[in-house]
């Protein structure tokens, strides 16, 4: 006869579940740059040109700091695989895009526009939104001209400031929505 105990057939690895909270810091002495750590990982990012901000203003180019939870992944599926994560996933279209004028009532929510008129257009050339993941920063409620498209994306070759987002490189985006789901807690401090 075997020992009596706990079934392991059920059990889990850490792993096969999403993270409980990630943390975002600024790095010592350059605020447009920091580090992401959550289960293990540690991950250089760039944030906002204005460092990580306590009250975020539209256009301040500022990172807001607080606790956010991921909404979705918008990916280009023209360009990549669809990745392997927790969140609901949605493919960014050519008439995709996220308005922030906060005197119009889509203010920081996505749109759908003609590809005839501008705006915030999801799909870009260069890849930096190739993978966007969208936290629920100024969402309940929202507020006028508290900072729209706060986004988890790709970064720069260069690293180079973000307009108020935490971007990072491909592997490091590829490998972190593995591990993140709708009830993972962002912390940016």
């Amino acid at each position: 006869m075997g020992k009596p105990g706990i079934s392991n057939t059920y059990q889990t690895s850490t792993r096969d579940r999403p993270l409980c909270a990630i943390r975002i810091r600024a790095a010592a002495g350059n605020p447009r740059r920091g580090w992401l750590t959550a289960g293990g990982l540690t991950i250089p990012v760039a944030l906002g040109r204005g460092g990580i901000l306590a009250n975020k203003r539209e256009g301040d180019g500022g990172t807001p700091r607080g606790t956010f939870r991921p909404r979705q992944l918008w990916w280009r599926a023209d360009r990549h695989a669809r990745p392997r994560t927790f969140l609901p996933v949605r493919a960014i279209r050519p008439e995709d895009a996220w308005c922030e004028d906060p005197g119009d009532r889509h203010y920081n929510q996505p749109v759908r526009l003609p590809l005839d008129r501008g705006g915030d257009r999801l799909q870009r050339d260069d890849h930096l939104y190739d993978f966007i993941v969208e936290i629920d920063h100024n969402i309940q409620p929202r507020i006028a001209g508290r900072g729209s498209a706060v986004f988890l994306h790709l970064a720069r070759d260069n690293f180079g400031p973000t307009a108020g987002c935490v971007a990072m490189t491909r592997s490091a985006m590829l490998r972190l929505l593995q591990r993140i789901g709708p009830e993972t807690k962002i912390v940016i401090e």
